[in-house]
């Protein structure tokens, strides 16, 4: 399986790497997000160390059911033949209402194929007032026009 753009990365393909798997994770599909992993990815996701496609989608699945009305912009931090560096932020609220924003950054490694064979996550949660989010898009993918983090001042 191809997951273009392929390694080595430019500036611009690293970014676009950045924005499709932005606009997958804003899916909050875990079948769809796990297939741009292979099949034996390893994770670190704040404590969790996570191996192989199938644990990715169960970890996804339950991640998903927790974080309600989750929303995601991520940023290319930087890059270097096959890896890409993000920041990101994304906005939801748990079953009890509370809002929160949760800040981190990836490490991102590809094969060949441009499927991601490590992904290390690390990830700080700020609860927040509802009238402080700043991600007010329909769930989904983030409108080409909303402002990124930097625009945003993250």
């Amino acid at each position: 399986m191809n997951r273009p753009p392929l390694p080595p990365f430019t500036a611009e393909t690293a970014a676009q790497k950045a924005r499709l798997a932005e606009d997958a994770w804003n899916t909050r599909d875990p079948v769809l997000v796990a297939k741009a992993y292979t099949e034996d990815s390893h994770w670190r996701n704040r404590s969790a160390f996570i191996t192989g496609r199938d644990a990715i989608e169960a970890f996804l699945a339950n991640k998903w059911k927790n974080e309600c009305d989750y929303r995601l912009i991520k940023e290319l931090w930087a890059f270097h033949g096959n890896r890409i560096a993000v920041r990101f932020a994304y906005e939801w609220r748990n079953d009890g209402n509370q809002w929160f924003r949760s800040y981190g950054n990836e490490n991102w490694e590809f094969n060949e194929d441009g499927l991601m064979r490590r992904r290390i996550a690390s990830i700080n949660d700020a609860p927040i007032e509802e009238g402080d989010r700043k991600f007010h898009w329909p769930l989904g993918r983030r409108p080409d026009g909303h402002p990124s983090l930097s625009d945003l001042g993250f």
